[in-house]
């Protein structure tokens, strides 16, 4: 086999991948990614797999597969250095590493956007409680710049004036925002009685109150509010899965704020199955407005998201 044919084999074999590993994981992610032209589907598969990566390296797996505690830092480290060689390079051993990389090097993603995630994931070996400064810093690493790369691939090759660019950015990282503080709202008990983390700053996950759970949610939908005006201005291919990823979420944020805070402690809020189904229809009608009609979408099963 010519070299050539070789690597075109083997950068396919990586964005399979990373798409069997998104999709194992994240049935969410599925439901609304198959709005998006084929392309853009497959970039944002690979960004969404190395970020799963990282995340099972600092959430237990490394763990549970007896790798000394001392020792899942430097994998953190060795998966952060291949990412970056690989920018550089184009080209990795590690399949999911690889074709991140074919994506970022098409859409100009960056060490910018690659290091401030890779230290938010260090953070969850190193802080079990944030402060105001060190939260914010945490949501933008491992939320804002995901949705800042999410970003890259709707543009790619598009010529966008500066004004809209800068609306469009604040939207995806006011967007990432969101979804972060919705999964730890949800999460409020496993991440403290699993993995010993309390990631809303002066919250006593013990004594969570409905204060506090109302001021997190005032903060998630301001957040959504910016979002959802951006998303109106992304292009037409990638609208309707943008849209639908937030409706989805503004739903999960709405039954959160409809359960009291007592109950949070103990129980994990889930939109169900058919309210899935009907707000992918609405994703899938404003989809046919605008662009060729996807493959018919049916309702999720059952799954951890959202």
């Amino acid at each position: 086999m010519a070299a050539e044919q070789g690597l075109a084999l083997y950068n396919t074999v990586a964005g399979e991948t990373s798409a069997v590993l998104i999709r194992s994981y994240s049935t969410s992610f599925g439901l609304a990614s198959r709005l998006l032209p084929a392309r853009t589907r497959r970039q944002i598969e690979t960004i969404y797999a190395l970020v799963r990566l990282a995340d099972e390296i600092v959430d237990g797996v490394a763990l549970a597969a007896k790798i000394p505690r001392g020792d899942i830092g430097a994998l953190l480290d060795e998966l952060e250095a291949d990412t970056e060689r690989a920018l550089r390079t184009g080209y990795s051993v590690n399949l999911v590493v690889h074709a991140f990389a074919l994506t970022a090097r098409a859409t100009g993603i960056g060490p910018e956007l690659t290091r401030p995630f890779f230290a938010s994931m260090r953070a969850d070996l190193e802080q079990a409680e944030h402060t105001e400064a060190s939260f914010n810093e945490y949501v933008y690493g491992s939320a804002e710049v995901v949705g800042l790369m999410c970003l890259q691939c709707f543009l790619q090759d598009l010529a966008i004036p500066e004004d809209q660019s800068k609306r469009l950015r604040e939207g995806a990282q006011r967007l990432g925002s969101a979804f972060q503080k919705v999964n730890f709202l949800r999460d409020l008990a496993q991440d403290f009685e699993t993995l010993g983390r309390s990631y809303f700053p002066g919250v006593t996950v013990d004594a969570f109150t409905e204060t506090d759970k109302n001021r997190i949610l005032d903060s998630i939908d301001a957040d959504l509010l910016v979002s959802g005006a951006a998303a109106a201005e992304l292009p037409a291919g990638c609208r309707a899965a943008v849209v639908l990823a937030q409706e989805l979420f503004t739903e999960l944020a709405r039954r959160l704020r409809a359960t009291p805070a007592a109950r949070l402690r103990t129980t994990r809020v889930r939109v169900p199955n058919p309210v899935k189904a009907r707000i992918a229809a609405r994703a899938v009608l404003t989809r046919r407005a605008t662009v060729p009609a996807a493959a018919p979408i049916s309702p999720e099963p059952n799954g951890p998201h959202p």
